[in-house]
């Protein structure tokens, strides 16, 4: 089923709030364990809840792409010039919603944007490479809670 979108057919984009803790981490949950799911479950949705509660949604810039009706479709997080999250509902992927968070987060990190994603993420990694990012390091996962291999990203505005 399409989502249902505003009248004129935008996604609309705004600020998260304490509120959307909750359906956040649902929407984290299920597009990590439908695009990613080799990945170890290192937290309990408990704890990745108090997560999204406590550290990503008061420390980072958390920006919300929904319908006209409030539906939720993706969101991604910002901590100055590092993006943090891009995730989206797994049944809305590939219609434009990812490039207009990515899109939304530029502007707001104006001259340079970095990431990691994980090696085996190729269809994030295609992404971003589409969107002019160029991977920069790679890693053999000891960064990271997963112990799971990635790449650094990074973007800047002038090319």
């Amino acid at each position: 089923m399409a989502p249902k979108s505003a009248p004129d057919g935008r996604i609309l984009l705004r600020g998260a709030t304490a509120e959307d803790a909750g359906p956040l981490t649902r929407l984290f949950l299920a597009s990590r364990a439908e695009s990613m799911p080799y990945l170890p479950k290192v937290h309990s949705d408990e704890e990745t809840l108090a997560w999204m509660t406590h550290v990503v949604l008061p420390g980072t810039t958390v920006r919300i792409a929904e319908t006209g009706t409030g539906e939720l479709l993706g969101f991604a997080s910002l901590d100055g010039t590092e993006l943090e999250h891009l995730y989206l509902r797994p049944d809305v992927r590939r219609r434009g919603i990812g490039t207009l968070l990515l899109a939304d987060v530029r502007e707001r990190a104006a001259e340079e944007l970095t990431l990691y994603v994980f090696q085996r993420n190729t269809d994030a990694r295609a992404f971003y490479e589409r969107h002019g990012f160029t991977a920069v390091g790679f890693d053999d996962g000891s960064r990271n809670e997963e112990k799971e291999p990635d790449v650094r990203y990074r973007w800047t505005a002038n090319g």
